[in-house]
């Protein structure tokens, strides 16, 4: 193997084998690690080089102070909350809805939540607050005056966070729940009024032995999605 089928495997690997995992080991991740991962990440294309993104990293008692703010507003203060912006449709529809509806069962089955269970899926929601359990919690920001396009740039950075931390044996699982809570995450982080939170990102090393983790997500083939015209 060439070096560049090496870069081609590692890259590929790194793409294929990231999933997002609900489940962590309690085992710590190095500052150096997670430095690396952000300077790296930053490398994403964004118009006219702004870079949008700004990343608050947790760890210890930075971290475990807003999951106790977090968990005390998804138990005593749920109706009282709202999102900020929204990410799915008021109503979906197919072939979304489907897909949608697959993740979800084939989630639950595995961690033994069946349909109707409200409580179950309740209390699987509720680790999304906790970070899944992993060392790190990370939650993402942009000026609220930007427009679309720098939603386009945070996404490939996004991207960019996931894929430098698989390659280096690290696992994530992106979190746009927490935008339900960003008030509380507001005051917790001292964010100011310009600051929109775009969502929470856990990262760290996967628990082989949670339940959901075993979740293998589908993609559609090409010809479902791509337009070959003249190739």
């Amino acid at each position: 193997m060439n070096e560049q089928q090496a870069d081609v495997c590692a890259v590929d690997g790194a793409i294929i084998s990231r999933r997002s995992v609900r489940g962590f080991l309690p085992r710590p991740v190095a500052r150096k690690a997670i430095d690396e991962i952000l300077s790296v990440a930053a490398r994403a294309p964004s118009g006219t080089n702004m870079q949008p993104w700004r990343v608050h990293v947790l760890c210890g008692e930075s971290r475990q102070r807003l999951v106790d703010a977090l968990l005390h507003a998804f138990d005593k203060e749920a109706g009282q909350h709202s999102n900020e912006y929204k990410y799915y449709p008021d109503v979906f529809f197919e072939p979304y809805l489907g897909r949608r509806r697959k993740v979800g069962l084939d989630l639950y089955s595995l961690v033994g939540v069946g349909k109707g269970d409200m409580v179950g899926r309740r209390a699987q929601s509720r680790k999304n607050y906790q970070f899944f359990g992993a060392p790190v919690g990370m939650i993402f920001t942009m000026n609220r005056n930007l427009n679309a396009g720098s939603w386009l740039d945070y996404g490939m950075f996004l991207q960019n966070i996931m894929i430098a931390a698989r390659v280096r044996g690290l696992d994530t699982c992106a979190q746009g729940a927490f935008n339900l809570f960003h008030k509380v995450i507001r005051k917790e982080l001292s964010l100011p009024e310009e600051d929109m939170v775009i969502c929470g990102m856990a990262l760290g090393y996967e628990d082989p032995q949670a339940s959901e983790n075993a979740l293998q997500t589908e993609r559609v083939p090409l010809d479902e999605f791509v337009i070959f015209s003249d190739c």
